[in-house]
């Protein structure tokens, strides 16, 4: 009983901490001035450049950057045992993660909503733009392939029903028999709820950005669709093979990255965090109730031997699989990608940036429990980590499982609908992740051609073809590999990003004459930590020959020591007095 309530509590105490105090350290070295006219006040376009209420840019942010990391990196690394997953998830996402993302968000505001890349044009010259650039697409065709893959997995669930706590005739959900056992289509209800949200999303965004409604009736119809959608889910649920599912995910992120912000992504996010913060707050709250009750954990503590034998040794590989719970350098892309166009006031990136990622971690550390809790450790490695080759590994479908026993114990839902919600929490948000994904890469990929083409071709100017760009790759990448060996390399990829937008960060505070040590820090150990993840999964990719990700490991260790080898050049010149002294005179103007 103790032990959930302890890790619960003593997480959540840590995190209100570190918002309260750590995060207005942060915001004083960096300067932080409310009064600074933001990107989108200046540029405001009515496409990427909008200002915005900062409720609709946190819901935005958030549910950008949560996307299903946070679900299933939390689920994978469990198996190397509760308590080195929640250490790494609380303080790394105090002292890693949060300081990542808000200091991306703060420098990208300050040098006018332009990409982590473009300040790395101005620390490290156009050689580390170049590299920036090349490194972050490829980063980014890694995490969409990745949750493309689970998505289509995860669309296409089924769980037998005695498992769920029902009968045939004493069920919501739509069965299907397979060699005499009786499954429900868990995921055929998402696959609605999904589909439904998707639809009603640029209504909402007319509403909200065209006729502004007040935040109250935005947030009742948000919720409202969000019912409905179930309720359709369950009445229509959608059945289609991952195959098919892939396709049309494709061509739904094609219209939806070049789309204005404000008729899909943002609408579309603000719906489904309606979702996420419902489900992180029912989770607490079953948590809390489970652990009164006397719950036990049921994943053990240390598992430290059986995780190796998985995925390797628990450094490095814990760090990058955990992912987004921690540290994230997709946060970076949000950040500078989308984010800092839409905020109206400077002082909200520590409230948006900072907080998210606490919110974020929170979310890690309630999965985490709600497994440990929820599910018995031989189904977690049935549905996880399957013994059989021919059975896909289905983290989404694992998680999902957990919530819907957590709920059943915690607050009396049954088995079989809390499980479907558990399922939607993750749903909605891998497609979000996955327009903001394409949407950054198009940005990227205009950004790539001007660099190798003096005057580059209109047709490689046109966003529609930068879109379908992206989209080929995810499609290529998530079809022909695993979702099982693709998260490592993400992980991987994702995690050495953060630390090149720690080592950009730190080089611009460098040049502004501030501290920088807060950055520099963690950038070193994710350095470290994910140069080493390289070279371990190297070998597994030579063995296994995979010639794709055997090329796409080589070409990102040669990138990031390209990066690196930068910054050290950066630190090791002496500071420029006039550029410092140029930048107390603004901040003393202002």
């Amino acid at each position: 009983m103790m032990n959930v309530l302890l890790f619960l509590a003593l997480a959540i105490l840590l995190f209100y901490i570190a918002s309260k105090f750590y995060a207005s350290y942060i915001a004083k070295k960096l300067g932080e001035n409310p009064n600074n006219p933001t990107p989108a006040t200046i540029q405001n376009d009515g496409r990427d450049y909008v200002p915005s209420k900062r409720y609709v840019v946190f819901a935005h942010h958030f549910s950008a950057i949560a996307g299903a990391g946070p679900i299933i990196g939390p689920t994978m690394a469990i198996l190397y045992g509760l308590i080195p997953a929640w250490i790494w998830v609380v303080f790394g996402g105090i002292f890693f993660g949060a300081v990542h993302d808000f200091t991306s968000l703060f420098i990208s505001i300050r040098e006018g909503g332009k990409s982590m890349a473009e300040v790395a044009r101005k620390t490290l010259g156009k050689t580390g733009f170049n590299l920036f650039i090349s490194f972050t697409i490829l980063m980014l065709v890694l995490v969409t392939s990745s949750f493309l893959s689970a998505t289509a997995i995860s669309l296409t669930s089924l769980w037998p029903l005695t498992k769920l706590g029902v009968s045939g005739n004493n069920t919501v959900l739509h069965t299907v028999v397979k060699d005499g056992v009786t499954y429900g289509r868990i995921g055929g209800i998402a696959s609605t709820s999904v589909i439904f949200i998707t639809l009603m999303s640029p209504l909402l965004g007319w509403l909200i950005f065209k006729k502004g409604i007040k935040t109250l009736l935005a947030y009742a119809l948000a919720s409202f669709i969000c019912i409905v959608s179930v309720l359709l889910g369950i009445m229509y649920p959608v059945s289609l093979s991952p195959t098919i599912w892939m396709l049309i995910i494709s061509v739904y992120v094609l219209f939806a990255a070049g789309a204005p912000v404000w008729t899909i992504l943002q609408p579309r996010d603000f719906i489904n965090v309606q979702i996420l913060y419902g489900g992180i707050v029912l989770m607490v709250f079953s948590l809390i109730t489970t652990g009164f009750s006397g719950a036990t954990i049921s994943m053990p503590n240390f598992n430290i031997s059986e995780g190796a034998k998985s995925l390797g040794f628990i450094w490095p590989m814990m760090f990058i699989t955990i992912a987004c719970g921690a540290i994230s350098g997709f946060h970076s892309l949000v950040a500078g990608g989308t984010t800092s166009k839409q905020l109206s006031i400077e002082g909200d990136a520590k409230k948006v940036g900072f907080n998210a990622m606490l919110l974020e971690s929170i979310l890690a550390v309630c999965v985490l429990l709600a497994i440990g809790v929820g599910l018995s450790f031989v189904d977690y490695k049935s549905i996880v980590w399957p013994s059989d080759p021919s059975v896909k590994s289905n983290p989404i479908l694992g998680f999902s499982l957990a919530a819907g026993h957590l709920f059943n114990q915690g607050v009396g839902i049954p088995i079989s609908l809390g499980t479907v919600f558990g399922i939607l929490l993750v749903e909605g948000f891998v497609i979000t992740t996955l327009d903001a994904s394409v949407r950054l890469n198009r940005y990227l990929f205009e950004e790539l051609w001007s660099i190798i083409f003096k005057d580059p071709p209109k047709l490689l100017k046109h966003y529609w073809f930068n879109s379908g760009l992206a989209v080929l790759l995810m499609l290529l990448l998530g079809y022909s590999n695993a979702f099982s060996v693709l998260w490592p390399i993400f992980g991987t990829a994702n995690q050495l990003l953060a630390a090149l937008a720690l080592l950009a960060v730190s080089s611009w505070l460098l040049l502004k004459g501030k501290k920088y040590f807060f950055a520099l820090y963690p950038a070193i150990f994710m350095i470290v930590t994910t140069m080493t993840s390289l070279i371990i999964l190297l070998e597994s990719y030579i063995k296994t020959k995979n010639f794709i990700l055997i090329f796409v490991d080589i070409l990102m260790f040669i990138l990031a020591i390209g990066v690196t080898v930068l910054v050290i050049k950066t630190f090791l010149k002496p500071i420029k007095k006039k550029e410092v002294l140029a930048e107390e005179k603004i901040t003393q103007a202002v």
